[in-house]
């Protein structure tokens, strides 16, 4: 019978002033938190609002890293905004209600590109954070690979790129 893997990760929160509180962890730097202007709270602040986003695009960062690792698919660099969309729902409270994460991902090589929706839609599915709550995650990468002096572009065109979600057999 199989192990079962079962880890707890900890955070404290103490109010400091006003809607602003510090949260840290075992081992951890501790981060200023507050309310977002738009809740009576001053701009600056990491609200929950943005550690929420924040923690979904991390998960989806940190998981393609390992399947494009354990794929043999070598990343020339990797980052990635996500805008989480905070609304009243009818009946109900406020919910982050849709994150759209906008990975932007450079390969190695042009052969590659063909693997990479793949692999992003792994890295979707197995987002243990997009898992665990219920808004709605949708991904809208861009993919390109890299161009050096070696490789340059034929005829001085852009980097090739993919775009899976404009794919029509990816819909």
């Amino acid at each position: 019978m199989a192990e079962s893997r079962v880890f707890y990760y900890e955070t404290q929160i103490e109010w400091r002033k006003e809607k602003e509180g510090e949260i840290k962890g075992p081992g951890l730097s501790p981060v200023a938190v507050g309310a977002p202007p738009e809740f009576s709270g001053r701009e600056g602040n990491w609200a929950p609002e943005h550690l929420f986003v924040a923690s979904l695009n991390t998960c989806f960062m940190l998981t393609l890293l390992t399947i494009a690792e354990n794929s043999k698919l070598p990343l020339i660099s990797f980052r990635s905004t996500a805008k989480g969309k905070l609304e009243r729902v009818e009946g109900s409270v406020y919910q982050i209600t849709e994150v759209v994460i906008k990975p932007t991902v450079v390969i190695a090589s042009a052969h590659d590109l063909g693997r990479v929706p793949r692999i992003l839609d792994k890295a979707k599915e197995n987002c243990f954070i997009s898992n665990s709550v219920k808004s709605v995650i949708k991904l809208e990468p861009e993919v390109h690979h890299h161009q050096t002096q070696a490789s340059p572009s034929p005829l001085g065109e852009a980097p090739e790129s993919v775009n899976p979600s404009s794919d029509p057999k990816r819909r």
